[in-house]
């Protein structure tokens, strides 16, 4: 059974590695504007998106037998999503908004097998190839140290969190304004693999 990994986020690679699952990256080109305010929501309905756009590149090249993985993750606070910093004043402003409060991090997860044995199911309702689809998010809380100026700017200047939600990474340089987490510590990275694997392991 092959298994495809529906991103090109290094972190989601490593964390797939780290647990043993064999893949291949297939980067979709899902359309990535979503019309939702809901954290939950936005990351599930963008993670469906992802894997269905790789599930059909793979059926038109006639692939059978095989799993796609499809995630993404943001950042919420306040009630206002917080994506990746498209400048570095974007990272500025959210980790003032950060610094010193708790957030939420939501991974949405949609995971596509190719089964002959399943229920005929499409994103959009049509019949077609039988697919067995899965669709969940996980939520943690991350709670930030107070953060000057000259240390969100120091910060900033590395660079690492320009492709980064929410315009930090837990695993690198701003674990040092980590307080605590309440919740999965690799969902925060980019994915639940815990949770993936359960889901895996009972496909």
């Amino acid at each position: 059974m092959e298994i495809y990994l529906a991103s090109a986020s290094p972190r989601r690679k490593e964390l797939l590695t780290q647990i043993g699952i064999d893949y291949e990256v297939r980067v979709s080109g899902a359309d990535e504007n979503v019309g939702l305010e809901d954290p939950a929501l936005y990351v599930e309905e963008l993670s469906k998106r992802k894997a269905f756009a790789v599930t059909e590149e793979l059926l038109e090249e006639g692939k059978t037998d095989f799993i796609v993985i499809g995630a993404d993750t943001v950042v919420s606070f306040g009630g206002k999503i917080l994506g990746k910093p498209a400048r570095k004043v974007d990272a500025v402003r959210m980790l003032e908004s950060l610094s010193g409060n708790t957030h939420e991090v939501y991974t949405g997860v949609t995971v596509i097998k190719k089964d002959k044995d399943a229920l005929n199911v499409s994103e959009n309702g049509d019949t077609g190839a039988c697919l067995n689809v899965n669709t969940f998010h996980e939520e943690t809380k991350v709670t930030f140290y107070e953060m000057s100026l000259s240390e969100i700017g120091e910060y900033v200047e590395t660079c690492d969190p320009m492709d980064k939600a929410g315009a930090y990474g837990i695993q690198g340089f701003c674990a040092r304004y980590i307080k605590g987490i309440e919740g999965d510590y690799n969902n925060v990275v980019g994915l639940p693999i815990g949770h993936l694997y359960q889901l895996l392991k009972n496909l």
